[in-house]
């Protein structure tokens, strides 16, 4: 690693030259970066990792983008990958969209140097496989990485229809599960280059959320990411939103309807603009959940390479990579939906019924709990039970089902986020889905305009960040999330106690926190999403 640094002096009084931020200069595999240096933080931004999947690389596999010799510069994030929007869901991405969107960032302490060996954290953002980006302020590294302890990349991703639509029935020019493969270019890179900006290719936790967290249980059973990472965390995945080649293929044909384009002239698609291509993924992400309750238009595909079976079967036969995972959901998952009037999560008694009616007719020997057990475990009115439906199927009961496997091949580290500030509880958000980001991140207000803590709570939500950013950063560094002295210790998830961190005002260790509703659910509905 080199530094430039920057000088200013004042004209008027002749003191000395005041030293401005540096800027750190690190060689990478394909050419140099220049970040910048605050005497806090180092950062490099928008550091390309893969060439443009632009024209005919716009439904392929990630391909080493050309080399360059001088710096590049590292001082802002790169385009956001092409997205359509959705007033429903008004996030700022950070950047401009554009086809030269597969670029990562990368964090560190100011007194981090090249073979530090400092472990390294790794982010897949969030947005049902379709919305989001690295550069979102959100995901701003400063506050995980200031204490030291770890090095912090963010990775952009390809989304919705270039990243998870299974177009390879359709000819030869295109890959499957194309976002999946874009993170595992991101790792190979890491794996290649981090050590040149103070960190340990060997001591790699790859963390996301969300979506993000389905593709960090989903490359826990990936033969492909063998090797690219040591520690996992998964914060609310769909882990059980896989689906199989047929139904990838359904939506594959939607997709060209809504292109008017035939099934044979799929060859058009990499000259399509992009705009087109953007309508027709918002057209089928809104028609898909409409139709089939409880689906995701664009999602991971069982392919027999990247992915060679359903994650949650592959764990449930010690099939996942040996490597300690902390996995966990939030108290209130569905709210999010609720508010949003987002058709992604069924939790009406009709969409309910015909999801499971469905469920039932794809797959009649499958055994599913009858409506009696889920009142029983719900034990509330049905607009109750509907919300706990919809956070259980979509995301507490495949988080158990995953853990249950992986546990016999490494530690599980079992978790539910329960805290939510005043406001949030008065809108009934509570410990919404997403809602944890900001304590694991430490940026907890998100401009003046955030509504979070109007109402009180920062002080709780200061101390709730600090002591899970703690965890995940021990963690990072060898595989145990500790706390502080005091905290209590969180055992690892196992059959004869299954404990669970509940994380609050004060943190507690439950055994077995989701008893009857394992009990209800029982193992077999896994298998069908």
């Amino acid at each position: 690693m080199t530094a430039e640094a920057n000088t200013r002096r004042s004209a008027d009084d002749g003191s000395p030259a005041v030293p401005a931020v540096e800027r750190p200069v690190v060689d990478t595999s394909y050419g140099p970066v220049r970040g910048v240096d605050n005497g806090t933080i180092k950062v490099w931004k928008g550091i390309r990792y893969a060439a443009a999947p632009a024209g005919d690389l716009r439904w392929r596999a990630p391909q080493a983008p050309q080399r360059w010799s001088e710096p590049a510069d590292a001082t802002r994030v790169g385009p956001v990958c092409p997205q359509p929007t959705d007033p429903r869901i008004p996030i700022d991405l950070g950047a401009p969209q554009g086809d030269d969107c597969l670029t990562l960032n990368v964090w560190a302490s100011s007194d981090t140097e090249a073979g530090d060996g400092k472990p390294v954290m790794v982010w897949l953002h969030g947005g049902a496989y379709i919305l989001g980006s690295s550069a979102q302020s959100l995901y701003h590294g400063a506050a995980l990485a200031s204490g030291g302890d770890a090095l912090i990349v963010t990775v952009n991703y390809r989304l919705g229809a270039l990243g998870f639509l299974d177009l390879s029935s359709f000819g030869d020019g295109f890959d499957t599960n194309l976002g999946l493969r874009d993170a595992l270019f991101a790792l190979q890179w890491v794996r290649d280059n981090i050590a040149g900006f103070g960190g340990d290719p060997a001591r790699v936790t790859l963390f996301g959320e969300s979506a993000g967290a389905g593709m960090v249980t989903t490359l826990l059973a990936s033969p492909a990411a063998a090797g690219l990472f040591s520690a996992a965390i998964a914060q609310s995945s769909p882990a059980t939103s896989i689906y199989d080649s047929e139904r990838g293929r359904r939506f594959a044909e939607l997709f060209l309807d809504a292109l008017d384009i035939g099934r044979g002239e799929a060859q058009r698609l990499p000259a399509v603009p992009i705009e087109a291509v953007l309508a027709a993924s918002k057209k089928v992400f809104d028609e898909v959940p409409a139709r089939w309750p409880g689906t995701l238009a664009f999602a991971p595909i069982i392919d027999g390479d990247v992915i060679p079976a359903h994650p949650v079967k592959l764990a449930r036969e010690s099939r996942t990579h040996p490597v300690p995972l902390i996995i966990g959901t939030n108290k209130h998952e569905a709210a999010l939906f609720r508010w949003m009037k987002s058709p992604l999560m069924p939790i009406s008694p009709q969409a309910l019924r015909a999801m499971f009616t469905e469920i039932a007719a794809e797959q009649p020997a499958l055994q599913l709990p009858d409506e009696a057990q889920i009142r029983t475990a719900y034990r509330g009115r049905p607009k109750t039970i509907g919300m706990g439906v919809a956070r259980d199927i979509g995301f507490r009961m495949p988080s158990i089902w995953f853990a249950d496997g992986h546990r016999e091949v490494a530690p599980v580290y079992l978790y539910r986020f329960d805290f939510a500030p005043p406001m949030l509880r008065l809108l009934r958000l509570g410990a919404a889905h997403a809602t944890e980001l900001p304590y694991v991140w430490g940026n907890l207000v998100g401009g003046p305009k955030d509504p979070t803590f109007k109402l009180g709570g920062l002080k709780a939500g200061k101390t709730v960040s600090a002591r899970l950013r703690r965890r995940w950063m021990s963690f990072a560094v060898d595989g145990t999330p500790s706390a502080s002295a005091g905290d209590p210790e969180w055992r690892p998830y196992r059959k004869e106690d299954r404990a669970s961190l509940i994380i609050d005002a004060s943190e507690r260790v439950v055994d077995d926190l989701d008893r009857d509703l394992r009990l209800a659910w029982g193992d077999e509905v896994l298998s069908f999403r």
